[in-house]
């Protein structure tokens, strides 16, 4: 399967949710978004500037309780975070997978919680701290199959855009 990656170092959390909005502007039905990182990196940020990028009005916090929120806006946002998930097999008993399926993008905190049921296509971003200053993130981007190979192209050019400005 086909696959793209890129790297991008953001210096602050409005950088990483300015950035989330950018990539939430190109995000389709149907497209997910599997987040990687540890307690604090950034996922939750990222998230809410995917929120705004698909026009949703609503407060997007970390579904820790919940498993999965909805909110609505252009697109429907499927929001789940699988913290308090220790075996994806209790994801297949839910039909986790359903929300794959339906129109809306479903964006995944502690997506390594679930690496097996992921779909073949998707965008995987990987956040991590950087050593260089606290709030210094640096976000590796990877696109699964033709759609995120492309969608990752945009992203790198949109990125581009935002640091010549």
């Amino acid at each position: 399967m086909r696959s793209a990656e890129a790297t991008l170092t953001m210096n602050n959390p409005a950088l990483t949710r300015a950035f989330g909005e950018r990539l939430g502007r190109l995000l389709k039905a149907g497209d997910v978004v599997a987040l990687f990182g540890d307690l604090g990196a950034g996922k939750t940020t990222l998230t809410q500037g995917i929120a705004a990028g698909l026009e949703i009005d609503d407060e997007v916090d970390s579904p820790t309780y919940l498993l999965v929120q909805e909110h609505r806006g252009r697109l429907t946002l499927f929001h789940a975070d699988l913290y308090r998930i220790e075996d994806s097999s209790s994801l297949t008993e839910m039909g986790f997978e359903e929300y794959f399926e339906r129109e809306g993008v479903t964006v995944i905190e502690w997506a390594e919680r679930a690496t097996n049921i992921l779909p073949e296509e998707r965008l995987e971003i990987h956040l991590r701290y950087t050593p260089a200053a606290e709030d210094t993130r640096e976000i590796t981007l990877k696109g699964w199959g033709t759609r995120f190979s492309q969608l990752l192209e945009s992203v790198k050019v949109e990125a581009h855009r935002a640091e010549a400005q």
